[in-house]
């Protein structure tokens, strides 16, 4: 109540991460947490200056609002049932953007997903950049490495019996 009196009562804002050409890759729903009066934020957001913690809907997590590209107000963006949306008299292909990559510094990739309600876009770490680094010509080690733990009981070869160490102890169980 005294926030509302004071004029600082929460902003709500949706979370646009990455902006393409026909695509927002959107996070969600966020709070922003200021100090500020309301209408200094929105003139701020308005601007794209708003230089504050953006806390994200559902879980709690508070990030810095300069890892993303913008922040309109709720009723600035709206969304549609067929998976796009319209934000600054455009319409918008929407790809949502996972946890794992709100706090990512760098590119996104929208990628095509379906799911039972139809299908969609999803982003990811665009990491092409780092494969266009990678020395063709270095040389690989020889021989083959085999990731598992070190006392894995399974065999190299899931079919071959006689070498794994169950089929050692069922050996000597019966001899």
């Amino acid at each position: 109540m005294i926030k509302k009196l004071l004029g600082k009562t929460p902003v709500k804002v949706w979370v646009i991460k990455q902006i393409d050409q026909d695509v927002l890759h959107l996070c969600g729903q966020a709070e922003l947490d200021h100090d500020a009066r309301r209408t200094r934020v929105l003139a701020e957001l308005a601007r794209g200056e708003y230089r504050g913690p953006v806390c994200m809907a559902g879980g709690g997590l508070v990030f810095n609002a300069r890892l993303f590209a913008a922040l309109p107000p709720l009723d600035e963006l709206t969304l549609t049932d067929d998976g796009q949306a319209y934000w600054q008299d455009r319409r918008w292909r929407v790809s949502q953007v996972p946890q794992r990559c709100w706090g990512f510094d760098g590119p996104l990739i929208a990628e095509p997903i379906r799911h039972v309600g139809g299908s969609g876009l999803v982003s990811s770490e665009d990491v092409s950049g780092i494969r266009s680094r990678i020395d063709r010509d270095t040389p690989t080690p020889p021989g083959t490495v085999s990731f598992r733990a070190d006392d894995e009981l399974e065999t190299l070869d899931p079919f071959d019996t006689h070498d794994s160490p169950r089929a050692a102890e069922r050996r000597g169980r019966h001899h």
